[in-house]
């Protein structure tokens, strides 16, 4: 489940606490582009030695145009190799973005940042205690899953949704931000991602199995099947095992609100390719009484002890080898060689 960006930052300071460490934390978006990267190094060295002064130091990004898809830091006086936060805003409508760009002194809110654990933790005490008790009680009801940290659901569910900008960075007086100029995109909608890729003659950004005849400017994307296209120009077609997107790229940020439409549906709730720790699943086939799985284990790894009250199973090994162990015998599987599993075995 979701809970926005507050509570995993707060999770994370209280873990490396447990770890006894009080370094700096960096804190990224799981998807941005950097095209400088030396000069990205060369900010994130000048907000560590922010950090570990006890300041929470965000990375601001000098814009390169009146952009209203991002919000905006306002800095004030310096702070060594940054600015003091007079306030964070909103994303601008076009005439004031204009004037942010003017006045010289706005930045891009990239929502990274550079925090001690510590002051992380006293800030949230002081700012937000009643979320940081709930992270508290989801990490400390947490188990150990070979290299995870299963957090508890129930508590984890507790945990008030909000984002760390909201719960923290807006109320914080220990707030510095670090100019950098780095070629950075968040890569947060479909036109950013058609503009950090390489493209072909066309101007078509092309990934997986796709043809493309009289097309320009597209971003097209196949994950499990062939995609023709034919005569389109400025539209991304997003192919997928769960369903397939077609839209305009200078609508990509409403995709967002379509994804809303969504709910309820079993596409949006229950993806057919599935991660374990010991690999991924792939929902293949389902009906009435049965269900098809493509699993895929890592080399070595292996899935829990099981059994099933309700049904039977039948394995078929397609590629590799497989030691499969049925109520106290193990048996070695090759390639096309298959094995059942019967109702209430343990395997």
């Amino acid at each position: 489940m979701g809970r926005n960006t507050a509570p995993a930052v707060i999770i994370a300071a209280l873990r490396l606490q447990q770890m006894d460490t009080d370094e700096p934390m960096l804190v990224l978006s799981a998807d941005h582009d950097i095209a400088d990267v030396p000069a990205f190094h060369a900010a994130l060295s000048s907000a560590h030695a922010l950090a570990a002064q006890g300041f929470i130091v965000t990375l601001g990004i000098t814009p390169s145009f009146a952009c209203t898809g991002y919000g905006y830091i306002h800095c004030g006086d310096a702070v060594l190799k940054g600015f003091g936060v007079e306030k964070f805003v909103e994303k601008p409508n076009a005439a004031v973005a204009q004037a942010y760009l003017a006045a010289g002194d706005y930045l891009w809110n990239s929502g990274m940042f550079i925090v001690k654990p510590s002051v992380l933790l006293a800030e949230a005490l002081t700012l937000c205690p009643t979320l940081l008790k709930q992270c508290q009680n989801a990490l400390n009801g947490s188990a150990k899953d070979l290299d995870f940290i299963r957090l508890s659901v129930a508590e984890f569910e507790q945990c008030e949704s909000i984002s760390i900008d909201y719960a923290i960075m807006e109320k914080t007086q220990k707030a510095v931000v670090v100019p950098v100029a780095c070629g950075w995109s968040d890569v947060g909608d479909l036109q950013s991602l058609w503009q950090a890729n390489a493209k072909d003659e066309c101007g078509n950004v092309k990934q997986g199995d796709v043809l493309a005849m009289g097309s320009h400017n597209c971003l097209l994307k196949a994950d499990s099947r062939l995609l023709a296209v034919l005569g389109m120009e400025d539209i991304a077609i997003i192919e997928t095992k769960d369903a397939v997107l077609v839209a305009k790229l200078n609508q990509a940020q409403q995709v967002k609100e379509l994804v809303a439409t969504l709910a309820g549906r079993n596409e949006l709730s229950h993806q057919r390719e599935v991660y374990r720790p010991w690999g991924s699943y792939d929902s293949v086939d389902s009906g009435p009484n049965y269900q098809v799985k493509r699993i895929s284990v890592n080399p070595g790894a292996r899935l829990s002890l099981q059994r099933h009250q309700f049904r039977a199973e039948h394995w078929v090994v397609v590629q590799g080898q497989a030691k499969v162990h049925v109520d106290g015998v193990d048996h070695l599987l090759d390639a096309n060689d298959s094995i059942y599993i019967p109702v209430g075995a343990v395997h």
